[in-house]
């Protein structure tokens, strides 16, 4: 949270890595102020805890009125970044990963003609993803979705045993057969062939 008399209040959310602050609109948090340096300071999150690092700031980052370069911060310290106060709120990290409801197990899929399934949930669409570990197939509005915040990365999750799951490849082709599997198959018809006319 800010805390000054030129600028409204109003509080940051620091996402798990490297959170950069400064005066310039490439930083993750802008501090529009002119004693703010361009790039001012980072904070950097992780299981660890949350670190705050100077990057050569004009005029300093101070925590609790001392100079740092780079300091572990804790909940309820005051961070000053030139004339401009922060209060750090809270240093705890939570990563909660959502319990899924407990499906009852589908029917089995329809294969269709071509070789692709339907998913056994929503008969009208094609299955597109296989779980990794129980090996259900489903259609894409199966997949449940996890993001973490400030991560691009999307995690797919299986509705019925919350594992990764993984795309369904349509474009499987039947594999060639090797020189000594059609070698073994010619030996085969010619001793056949030999074999019966003996008779």
């Amino acid at each position: 949270m800010i805390i000054s008399s030129t600028l409204e209040s109003r509080s940051f959310e620091l996402k798990l890595g490297v959170n950069r602050i400064g005066r310039s609109s490439d930083n993750d948090f802008q501090i529009p102020h002119p004693t703010i340096s361009n790039r001012h300071c980072e904070v950097a999150v992780s299981e660890s805890g949350v670190l705050l690092r100077d990057l050569g700031s004009t005029n300093g980052t101070f925590v609790n009125g001392q100079r740092v370069s780079e300091v572990a911060l804790a909940a309820g310290q005051i961070v000053r970044l030139g004339d401009i106060e922060l209060l750090v709120d809270s240093v705890e990290i939570t990563v909660a990963i959502p319990k899924f409801v407990d499906a009852d197990l589908p029917a089995p899929p329809v294969v269709l003609t071509d070789g692709s399934m339907l998913c056994p949930r929503h008969q009208q669409s094609q299955a597109a993803f296989k779980c990794t570990v129980c090996r259900e197939i489903m259609c894409d509005a199966c997949v449940h979705r996890l993001r973490r915040r400030g991560s691009k990365r999307t995690l797919l999750l299986c509705p019925v045993c919350s594992s990764p799951v993984e795309p369904i490849d349509r474009r499987t082709k039947p594999k060639k057969k090797s020189i000594f599997t059609r070698t073994g198959e010619t030996v085969k018809m010619k001793l056949a062939r030999a074999f019966h006319l003996s008779k």
